[in-house]
């Protein structure tokens, strides 16, 4: 298994790159977050994942570990494979993927090519409640700090209804009440507000 990958930036395509290691020519089709940080010339490096199918092999590239493992739980949706999930996640940040499950937005996962509104809500459906809060605050970086998120808080009304509404979303309490303070953070200060903020991953 082709987990990693180090090298120079030989060429790219509207959807690929080639990238040289050591004198062998790897080439990927890369995320969005990918092809951000690959310059032709540069040293790049992606997280990978390979698919082996009975005609051949392919790589599929990422920008980070969280990228993959979004990417991994996409593909486990029934007829969603690795092609069509990197489509969704060149269209889609990895951050933005979360949110749009995290608040069901098919309207939105449906503008992605070759991606209809019955696969959309399919997707949304089955991996609606599996994408955490932490990974909606930081799905292209780090993780929210677990032990920030456990410290007890005394709330008040209207956070508790904030809270409610969150963890019906999918979130735990901890990350809900991690996602409200951050938001308050931001400036909310209504109850709409501060769900918007959160879920924004503000």
């Amino acid at each position: 298994m082709i987990a990693y990958l180090r090298g120079k930036v030989l060429t790219t395509t509207e959807e690929t790159v080639i990238l040289d290691v050591n004198g062998v020519g790897y080439e990927a089709y890369c995320s969005g977050g990918a092809f951000r940080k690959i310059t032709v010339g540069a040293v790049a490096e992606l997280y990978t994942y390979l698919q082996v199918k009975e005609d051949g092999v392919t790589l599929f590239g990422f920008e980070s570990v969280k990228e993959k493992e979004l990417f991994l739980k996409l593909i486990t949706v029934s007829g969603v494979g690795p092609k069509l999930g990197i489509a969704v996640l060149a269209t889609l940040s990895a951050d933005e993927f979360a949110q749009v499950i995290a608040t069901a937005d098919v309207k939105r996962l449906s503008t992605v090519k070759g991606l209809g509104k019955k696969t959309a809500e399919k997707i949304v459906l089955e991996l609606h409640g599996k994408i955490s809060a932490a990974e909606i605050m930081s799905a292209s970086g780090d993780m929210v700090s677990t032990a920030a998120a456990e410290q007890p808080n005394k709330l008040s009304a209207m956070d508790e209804e904030a809270v409610t509404a969150l963890m019906g979303l999918g979130f735990t309490r901890a990350e809900s009440v991690q996602a409200v303070k951050k938001a308050h953070d931001k400036g909310a200060t209504t109850v709409e507000d501060v769900i918007m903020k959160a879920l924004q991953g503000a």
